[in-house]
């Protein structure tokens, strides 16, 4: 259950999709992605705003399995261009047209998800079947594809307290989700009795309640907010502790502290991990 709400959620949606315009004006659409190399920046922002076009498309259609992209009209790009996926050259790549296939985008994807409503039954590839699972996933691939395409621009990069907080959340929850329906993941090796992880937000505001505890068992592990001491401790300010736990920023940076046994802390990241 997110802690955010379903309308904020949608307001959510539409807001980090601005954020990301603003971040992308005046951008070289062809630089890579320094935290998802095998992507250039319109690549990111392609990807980023279909994911939005077709969660929209699942909610709007009320779908019961997965829609292929080809069944999606609104997955093509900006105006006569080979779609958001497209070519090198396209017009998937020209700022102006990107920037208003990004906003159309933020305009379909927070009325669709709000005018559904929280309890709709959609499909989904996760437990949870309804509307406010896909507005709440599409906030937080925002949030974090956002933050790539910040670090790709060299743009200053921040996230409201209770999204951060909520993302971090989202993640303990899917990289569980992981945990208990694909051995093959490497979620499934995240284990063994009598170690835990703490994260702490130095900077939360008042009753925020910006901890984590991650405990390890036999079987898996579980998790909680709260404070604790740990086997070992992630601090610093809350957007980067979300960026240093989703890997968008090495633990080394400067920005965040490790306490304790770093080791556990790198075996945690390097198997979390959902999908």
């Amino acid at each position: 259950m997110t802690t955010l709400g379903h309308d904020r959620c949608c307001d959510e949606v539409a807001r980090q999709l601005d954020l990301l315009r603003t971040t992308l004006t005046g951008a070289d659409l062809s630089v890579t992605v320094p935290t998802c190399p095998d992507w250039t920046l319109a690549q990111l922002v392609r990807h980023t705003g279909s994911a939005v076009r077709w969660s929209e498309r699942l909610v709007a259609t009320r779908a019961e399995q997965d829609i292929p992209d080809e069944d999606i009209p609104e997955l093509e790009g900006p105006e006569g261009s080979e779609g958001p996926e497209g070519s090198e050259g396209s017009k998937a790549d020209d700022p102006v047209a990107l920037d208003a296939w990004l906003a159309r985008t933020a305009e379909l994807g927070a009325a669709t998800f709000r005018a559904a409503g929280a309890e709709a039954a959609v499909w989904s590839w996760a437990e949870d079947h309804s509307a406010a699972f896909w507005a709440r996933r599409m906030t937080h691939e925002l949030v974090i594809h956002r933050a790539d395409a910040a670090i790709a621009v060299g743009v200053p990069y921040e996230v409201d307290p209770e999204v951060a907080a909520d993302a971090i959340d989202e993640w303990l929850d899917l990289v569980a989700l992981a945990q208990r329906t694909d051995p093959d993941d490497g979620a499934a090796e995240l284990k063994g009795a009598g170690r835990s992880i703490h994260l702490h937000a130095t900077d939360a505001p008042a009753g925020l309640d910006a901890e984590w505890l991650v405990e390890f068992g036999e079987d898996g592990f579980t998790w909680r907010r709260g404070h604790a001491k740990a086997t070992v401790a992630l601090r610093g300010p809350l957007t980067e502790v979300l960026l240093a736990f989703y890997r968008r920023r090495p633990l080394d940076s400067g920005r965040v502290e490790v306490v304790g046994e770093r080791e556990l802390l790198d075996f945690w990241l390097e198997r979390a991990s959902f999908g």
